[in-house]
């Protein structure tokens, strides 16, 4: 259902106010929280945040987009991602229309095994909002005209699916979604990469990472990967992460062996060897130490609960 929300505040008081939106407002069904939201801002918008993130589509006009005490200019073709908890506004709009599509990303069950491998996905939607509420953003994806209007197909796709609920349509609804996100990141990774954007680096780093967590991955093979000297990458890295790349690769290969252990396919020293360790004990040890529980009651559980 297409719904149009006029931003329209009337004070300064009410700028400074911040609402935050919540989820039964926007989503018809909160196991499946996804929605599409047009704007259309002939009025400043007040502050706000909401209880699920935002992808953020300009589609026509300007203004300037307020996170904390950042602010830049926004125009058609301007794309960003907002997280929840980041409270944001917009002023000095003129004929500004946005193209808002929500979502709950801890209870989206989106498969991102493959999308995480994208460079640009991790710059677009983990990075880059990151390093905005730390008041580092300096990039930001511009889509050609060609590219919006593509963009914006997807959406009015994904809009269908959301309005009709025909048989089906989480389903749809879904692949829709991650079609515009598959698309969006490609679109950053060859935007960020002719300005030899820092964020995408990184973003490569880690694609590196998810690529080759079974592998003996080494910080020289990382940095050379990048282009960035080790020094540089660790700084960097750890800034826009908060963790080292060792740490980082030390989560996936948990996550992964967890993913076979989950499928049923390997007991716990295959899904270890699988996962990149050496050592089935250091894997038990880590996996408890990320996970809360041991391998072997971690995959008696998943059993459980697929069990008729």
């Amino acid at each position: 259902m297409r719904t149009i929300l006029d931003g329209n505040a009337k004070n300064k008081h009410d700028l400074a106010m911040v609402d935050t939106l919540p989820k039964d407002r926007y989503f018809r069904d909160n196991r499946f929280p996804l929605a599409v939201i047009r704007s259309v801002t002939q009025f400043p918008m007040s502050r706000h945040a909401h209880q699920f993130s935002e992808l953020v589509i300009v589609s026509k006009g300007s203004g300037v987009h307020v996170t904390g005490r950042e602010s830049w200019p926004v125009s058609a073709g301007d794309v960003f991602v907002i997280g929840g908890a980041r409270a944001h506004e917009y002023r000095d709009t003129d004929g500004l229309v946005l193209t808002n599509i929500l979502y709950d990303p801890k209870l989206l069950a989106m498969p991102e095994r493959d999308l995480r491998t994208l460079p640009g996905y991790h710059a677009l939607f983990t990075l880059e909002p990151a390093w905005r509420a730390r008041g580092a953003f300096k990039s930001r994806l511009k889509l050609s005209m060609k590219a919006l209007a593509y963009a914006e197909g997807r959406v009015d796709k994904l809009e269908r699916e959301l309005s009709t609920r025909a048989p089906g349509f989480r389903f749809m609804a879904l692949a829709a979604f991650m079609e515009l996100v598959g698309a969006l990141s490609r679109c950053y990774e060859k935007v960020a990469a002719a300005s030899g954007g820092d964020l995408l680096r990184i973003g490569k780093a880690i694609g590196y990472l998810e690529n080759h967590y079974a592998d003996s991955v080494r910080l020289d093979d990382v940095a050379r990967e990048v282009h960035l000297s080790k020094r540089h990458l660790l700084r960097m890295f750890k800034e826009a992460t908060g963790l080292t790349p060792g740490a980082y690769l030390l989560q996936v290969r948990v996550a992964r062996g967890a993913e076979r252990l989950r499928l049923g396919e390997d007991n716990v020293t295959e899904a270890a060897w699988q996962a990149g360790f050496n050592d089935s004990n250091y894997f038990t040890r880590q996996f408890r130490r990320l996970m809360g529980m041991s391998p072997s009651e971690y995959r008696r559980r998943m059993a459980e609960s697929f069990s008729p």
